[in-house]
């Protein structure tokens, strides 16, 4: 048999193993028939080393279907593998004969040149690897579905006219937003929303659609990302009622491969000008992209856990440099991220006027210790009496909600004699009461009996938090004949997304409060203290985001009761709703501290004797080093490939610090290590730039 063209002679080394000996000068290659035979494959790996790109032989066979952005299966290291078309050329500097493409997996380009402009940019801010992010931005192939959808003719699209400014005239610098949309510009905006009141201020989907309406005016497609499925499912069908006649469609993984799939190819093949998903949908190939929104950015939800651990508002924002795109990060809180975006003059401010947030918003209290005292001993219950007549009152009108930090009856109990958190004797994790007496771990699940504390000996248990359910009997004992409804991921019936306008009580998590038909008559914000008090990084901001999102829900003339030890700083910003004020001194503190986002930095897990050379090396570098530290065993990501080790197994915690001004030196360190340990098959070491979580 003749040999292939282009194909190995005996002997040579298999494409794709990496060669000790110097680069060589490129070489130009003969393909008959073939213009552009060099296809450079970039490999579907995790492994560090391996992210770069290996040339091998477009066959004349394979030569119209091995376009770029094509998926193929190439063999390398003695196994198939799949792999991305990432160029085609003409020369090559591998030093034999290349190896041909084994097959072209679709000749659909999947990839498109601004999703790989992408996908390098979050990779190299990440200190990633490309063929993480792309697993995150082009869904698996559904054959079936991409044979029913690619040859489908595009709608017939209608055209827009630029909407009125009118509803964004209640924010100043709304009327310029919108026609810098409708003109083709890219303005990029930072928009602190206020809860749509007829006649007063618009709903947030009626002005997100004004800025639809605008970029598709100027010919540009429009992506919006929010946390969840169910609330991305709730904006598509907005946007569909709002631009009538135009196709949107919805991105999201929970929907499953055929669904996913075809959403996305009607995205990639411009059927779709519209889009709307979840964190995935960041990388959505929209064409020509006008407008990206993200909503309610401070949600972890929006935080990718895997690798590259990348939060959907950085990605969007990357995007809209790279692709010309406006931008408009929204919510009725504001991100320290996005107010460090307003401070570097990136991104422009859009607030609604004092008098009008005064008018918009519920009024706010917060109950000093004089107002408690005058009450009594009741002033010192967890619900004191004042906001107990509020409650009666309001009930007389409507329904009540009530904030609870934690689901279940106690999440958190405590020795009855020397006050100790009592831990499971297993695993050391935090111990829970059940309505039924049961006492078991939060962490492993296992049955506590015969529970003795470790320091004092005592068997006694107390609570310490108390959860929705604890929260619902006894405020159904206080409040006989009311209806009692618990909302959230630990109930039986899970979260409830409404309520009607009827009196009732309404027991809910932070995130899990159903909207009420013309909004609550008041709402009572539980155990402040356990939400803003915590350790982590942004805590207060976390806790400041809860409390907001449960005040928008009143009604305007309703009365916010924040009760049980709140921040204060974060307390005075929702009183005054002035969450741009507190998101810029929390940027200033962060400065101070170097920390994220004043400061770029990286938290790295390991074993000790890998992390304390890192650290060494970093310290070298003329980075700021912390640690190492023992690392946690619970509360962590789990580990993103087999390639990284889960942090319970990591066993060692540091950070790394850099200003912002040498941050991408920082992720080319990071990256040049993970490299440099992968060739040598050392245990690697978890990298995660800017985490909202750092010891």
């Amino acid at each position: 048999m003749g040999e292939a063209p282009g194909a190995a002679p005996a002997g040579a080394p298999e494409q794709g193993v990496l060669l000790d000996a110097p680069a060589t000068a490129a070489r130009r290659v003969a393909g008959a028939g073939v213009s552009h035979p060099v296809a450079r494959v970039l490999l579907d790996s995790a492994v560090p080393h391996l992210d770069r790109l290996f040339d091998y032989l477009v066959t004349p066979e394979l030569d119209v279907a091995a376009a770029v952005g094509t998926r193929v299966v190439v063999r390398f290291g003695g196994q198939d593998l799949h792999g991305w078309i990432w160029e085609r050329g003409e020369s090559t500097t591998h030093p034999g004969r290349l190896a041909p493409l084994r097959r072209v997996v679709s000749d659909l380009p999947v990839l498109t040149a601004q999703t790989m402009r992408l996908v390098e940019a979050v990779a190299a801010r990440t200190a990633g690897v490309r063929a993480d992010v792309i697993r995150l931005a082009v869904p698996a192939r559904h054959a079936t579905t991409e044979r029913e959808e690619r040859d489908r003719q595009a709608p017939t699209t209608p055209s827009w006219t630029a909407p009125s400014a009118q509803a964004w005239r209640t924010y100043a610098g709304g009327p310029a937003f919108l026609q810098g949309l409708a003109a083709g510009e890219a303005p990029r905006v930072v928009w602190t929303a206020l809860p749509g009141r007829p006649g007063l201020v618009a709903g947030w989907l009626d002005l997100v659609g004004d800025a639809a309406r605008a970029a598709l005016a100027g010919g540009r497609g429009v992506l919006v990302v929010v946390a969840t499925t169910e609330r991305a499912e709730a904006v598509a069908a907005a946007m569909t009622q709002i631009l009538e006649g135009e196709s949107v469609v919805t991105l999201s993984a929970e929907h499953g491969p055929a669904r996913r799939y075809r959403a996305f190819l009607k995205a990639l093949t411009g059927r779709a000008r519209v889009v709307v998903g979840t964190r995935g949908a960041a990388f959505a190939p929209v064409k020509d992209l006008g407008l990206a929104v993200i909503w309610d950015d401070g949600d972890d939800r929006l935080d990718e856990p895997h690798a590259p651990y990348m939060h959907a508002r950085t990605v969007l924002a990357l995007r809209s440099g790279l692709e010309g795109a406006g931008l408009l990060i929204g919510g009725y809180t504001r991100s320290v991220e996005a107010q460090a975006y307003v401070e570097q003059g990136w991104a422009t401010d859009l607030q609604a006027h004092r008098e009008t947030r005064r008018a918009a918003v519920a009024h706010v209290q917060v109950p000093g210790a004089p107002e408690l005292e005058a009450e009594g001993p009741s002033g010192a219950a967890r619900i004191p009496s004042l906001a107990h007549r509020a409650v009666r009152e309001a009930l007389v009108h409507g329904p009540v909600l009530v904030q609870v930090p934690r689901g279940g009856y106690a999440p958190m109990v405590a020795c009855v004699r020397c006050r100790a958190v009592a831990r499971c004797p297993t695993c050391s994790g935090p111990l829970s009461l059940g309505r039924n007496g049961a006492v078991t771990c939060r962490w492993c699940a296992r049955s506590a009996v015969n529970w003795a504390c470790p320091q004092c000996g005592g068997s006694g248990l107390r609570l310490v938090q108390v959860g929705t359910t604890r929260t619902a009997e006894e405020l159904g004992r206080a409040f006989p004949g009311i209806p009692v409804v618990a909302s959230g991921a630990r109930e039986d019936h899970g979260v409830i997304t409404a309520v009607d306008a009827r009196p009732r009580l309404v027991i809910a998590t932070p995130g899990a409060e159903p909207t009420a038909d013309g909004g609550y008559r008041a709402v009572l914000l539980l155990d402040a203290a356990a939400l803003s008090s915590r350790a982590d990084l942004g805590a207060s901001s976390q806790a400041l985001r809860h409390w907001t999102n449960a005040t928008v829900l009143a009604a305007a003339d309703a009365r916010v009761f924040l009760l049980g030890g709140a921040h204060p700083v974060a307390a005075q910003a929702l009183v005054r709703w002035d969450h741009a004020g507190f998101a810029r001194r929390e940027l200033e503190e962060r400065a101070e501290l170097h920390l994220p986002p004043a400061w770029r930095a990286a938290r790295v897990d390991g074993p000790r004797p890998r992390l304390e050379l890192l650290l060494d090396r970093a310290r070298a570098a003329g980075f700021e080093v912390l640690g190492p530290v023992v690392a946690p065993r619970h509360g962590a990501p789990p580990a993103p490939s087999p390639y990284a080790p889960a942090p319970e197994a990591a066993g060692m915690r540091g950070l790394i610090r850099a200003p912002l001004s040498r941050g991408r030196d920082l992720a080319d360190f990071l990256r040049l290590q993970a490299r440099e340990a992968s060739v040598r098959r050392e245990e690697p070491v978890r990298a995660e730039l800017d985490p909202t979580v750092l010891w």
